[in-house]
């Protein structure tokens, strides 16, 4: 097991906390020498192995944890939050390292964390578990394009996908749902879905990156909004957006230039679109499975 809070003994060396789980297990001397010095060869920490662990940064101190659990040859990794007390960059280059000795040393690892960017770039399956419940298991592109429930849309793709409510009606002949600042019409395959909620509300569910930008304010499924807030990131722009209501953020162009209060406006494709019932929260756009 590796701990969030890597649990390392201050007194002891990078060595001997290493060591220490198979010492305790009076493995041989020389077994337990070479496996910390392949451990430490893996990690590329074998000029760190003198050092007490005030002397290590953080991630340092995270491979050092690491380590200590391979030493152990385990059939099964289990990594509890391991690099929630890093910073932002230090995630990314330890994220890389960890699927790394994944792919090398051919272990399962399960892997915990709250962190959706880490499950999408690490797992080969995703568990989402909510309240201590299994909500969906499926591979994460799987889970990304066919979120059985509202939380699993949310939790999977970052920025997450928007939600908004709205409410089914017909007109002309078609099925229709309103925002209550604009309408938008569903795709063939939705609106016999949507039959069914005719006078209802449900749940809109648009990922930020599925909306394109419009100059025009012209056209069916137009949803013209506000610029409240924007955040330039230099390969793309997040920008929030607000109705009279609600709120949705979309992933934009950086070269289109946008100011805080700008009336835009925006098209969601609507094939990439989700329903979710009100009531259950469960996606009822698809048959949706857990692998």
């Amino acid at each position: 097991m590796v701990f969030q809070n890597y649990a390392l003994y201050p007194h002891m060396s990078v060595y001997d906390n290493m060591a220490f789980g198979l010492k305790i297990r009076k493995t041989d001397k020389k077994e337990i020498e070479r496996r910390v010095n392949e451990a430490a060869r893996i990690l590329d920490i074998e000029k760190l192995l003198e050092r007490k662990p005030k002397a290590l940064s953080g991630g340092q101190r995270q491979r050092v944890a690491v380590g200590r659990a391979i030493v152990r040859n385990p059939k099964v990794f289990l990594f509890d939050e391991p690099l929630s007390n890093l910073d932002a960059k230090l995630r990314v280059q330890m994220r890389a390292e960890i699927s790394d000795l994944h792919h090398r040393l051919k272990s399962t690892m399960i892997y915990v964390t709250h962190d959706q960017i880490e499950a999408m770039t690490m797992g080969d399956k995703i568990v989402v578990m909510k309240d201590g419940k299994i909500q969906q298991i499926g591979s994460p592109l799987y889970l990304y394009n066919h979120p059985i429930n509202k939380f699993v849309a949310g939790f999977i793709g970052s920025p997450p996908m928007n939600f908004l409510s709205v409410k089914v009606h017909e007109k002309g002949g078609q099925i229709a749902v309103d925002e209550g600042s604009f309408e938008l019409i569903p795709t063939p395959e939705h609106q016999k879905i949507l039959k069914d909620y005719i006078g209802k509300e449900v749940y809109f569910g648009i990922r930020p990156e599925d909306m394109n930008y419009h100059k025009s304010a012209t056209g069916k499924n137009i949803m013209q909004m506000k610029v409240s807030v924007k955040e330039p990131l230099g390969a793309e722009t997040h920008l929030y957006l607000v109705s009279k209501t609600q709120q949705v953020v979309v992933r934009t162009d950086p070269n289109i230039t946008f100011q805080i209060g700008d009336t835009v406006n925006f098209e969601p494709m609507m094939d990439k679109a989700k329903f979710f019932d009100k009531e259950t929260e469960a996606n009822i756009s698809e048959e949706v499975k857990t692998e």
